[in-house]
């Protein structure tokens, strides 16, 4: 999936006042992901978070424009992603991920950044950048021009980010990026994800989660494993020959 949705919010104050009652009534941890275009936007949103109830962490999303640096992202550079990182955890008691982008020449150095100014746990990745063109038109598809690119087709990239990050920082990791069934899933475990998150396979099957999870206890069971930590970063590597 192709997609330029961008951030469907109509801000903090209104997510306060109009979605957080609700979600305070459901039994699950809820993380509430921020965005900003400049420095300052990001610890004023998680201040304000900070004195509501019912919030587990708050997901701090830098693969958003940043207009002070020309529009690139402010995730793609490790001083600005560290930087951010660091004005939010002075903001909040909460626990603070990073959510990172793929659109980097070497996710580790972001990674390693953002976990030495306090980032609590890593999410990655971001969709990666891409554009469609309409071959009758010559025009792009979208009317941003570039789109973010998700589902199954970014797989591979987000397996091996994960087991890169894995192998570079301590802290946990939620892998994302075409996540489709159990297997999948299983597969982040795998390379190093403490948790698993799911996102274009919901447009196809809005239960698909309950089914990743009836997989995943299955699997257990078949293979003998009592815990996930079991199988959590054990990647087999080839011996090679001296």
């Amino acid at each position: 999936m192709l997609n330029s949705i961008g951030i469907q919010s109509q801000g903090v104050r209104h997510f306060i006042e109009q979605d957080l009652p609700y979600l305070r009534k459901c039994d699950v941890p809820v993380i509430v992901s921020i965005a900003g275009n400049y420095f300052e936007d990001y610890p004023r949103i998680a201040s304000l978070l900070d004195r509501e109830k019912g919030i587990s962490a708050i997901e701090v999303n830098i693969s958003c424009p940043n207009v002070e640096m020309g529009g690139c992202s402010f995730g793609a550079d490790p001083e600005s992603a560290g930087r951010i990182v660091k004005l939010v955890k002075s903001a909040t008691r909460l626990p603070v991920i990073a959510k990172l982008t793929p659109n980097v020449s070497d996710i580790t150095l972001i990674a390693r950044r953002v976990e030495e100014n306090g980032a609590d746990g890593i999410a990655l990745i971001n969709t990666l950048a891409g554009i469609a063109i309409d071959i009758q038109t010559m025009r792009p598809k979208l009317g941003n021009v570039i789109g973010g690119l998700s589902g199954p087709a970014i797989k591979p990239v987000a397996i091996k980010m994960v087991w890169d990050v894995y192998r570079t920082v301590k802290i946990p990791i939620i892998g994302m990026g075409g996540v489709m069934t159990w297997e999948d899933a299983v597969e982040f475990i795998i390379a190093g994800a403490t948790a698993v998150g799911v996102g274009t396979a919901l447009f196809r099957n809005p239960w698909v989660v309950f089914e990743i999870i009836e997989g995943i206890e299955k699997y257990m069971d078949t293979k003998g494993i009592s815990r996930l930590d079991e199988i959590r970063g054990k990647v087999k590597l080839p011996q090679r020959k001296s």
